[in-house]
């Protein structure tokens, strides 16, 4: 029998749009300083959205990259809009300080800014992330099949269709380096 000491983890992702808010530098009292942000996602029908709001630490040296890309555009409170995806989702309690919820408990939901596949200043798509190569992109591109027909008598191929359910699948043409 073999042991392994490798451990193995269950991971689970919240994948979803949002807008980017509160981009800060967080300097704890013990530990290193981080980057964290809030994402105000949307959620449920489309006529009646209704936000839930992610107080994150931005992981990862793109996507802190990307984020503090954002910074200048947030600041002048610009829409600036991400499809991203967290991680280790967790809540912590608190007790309001001040305001008309005065001493009530209230939670506040954390998790790790993992990924940022997209983003728009004010509906503009300003960066969409590079698809990652797959298997078969790696291997040889495949010789098309050639028939003994001529060209006319074969019929081309119909193109797929798809139904683009967001402006984030439009074509990618117009990324700027920085905005």
């Amino acid at each position: 029998m073999t042991t392994s000491t490798e451990k193995s983890y269950f991971d689970l992702h919240i994948t979803g749009l949002g807008y980017l808010n509160r981009i800060r530098e967080v300097k704890p009292k013990k530990g290193d300083a981080f980057l964290a942000c809030d994402i105000a996602a949307l959620n449920g029908p489309s006529d009646d959205v209704s936000y839930v709001r992610f107080d994150t630490r931005v992981s990862g040296s793109e996507a802190q990259h990307l984020v503090r890309r954002c910074i200048q555009a947030v600041h002048a409170e610009k829409k600036v809009m991400i499809g991203f995806r967290l991680g280790d989702l967790w809540t912590d309690t608190f007790t309001y300080s001040k305001g008309k919820r005065a001493g009530e408990q209230g939670v506040s939901l954390k998790a790790r800014l993992l990924f940022v596949s997209w983003i728009k200043v004010d509906g503009q798509l300003v960066y969409k992330a590079e698809p990652k190569p797959t298997e078969t992109d790696e291997r040889d591109p495949e010789v098309p099949v050639t028939s003994d027909a001529p060209a006319e008598q074969q019929a081309p191929a119909p193109e797929p269709s798809r139904s683009v359910t967001h402006a984030a699948d439009a074509p990618a043409s117009a990324v700027a380096e920085s905005f």
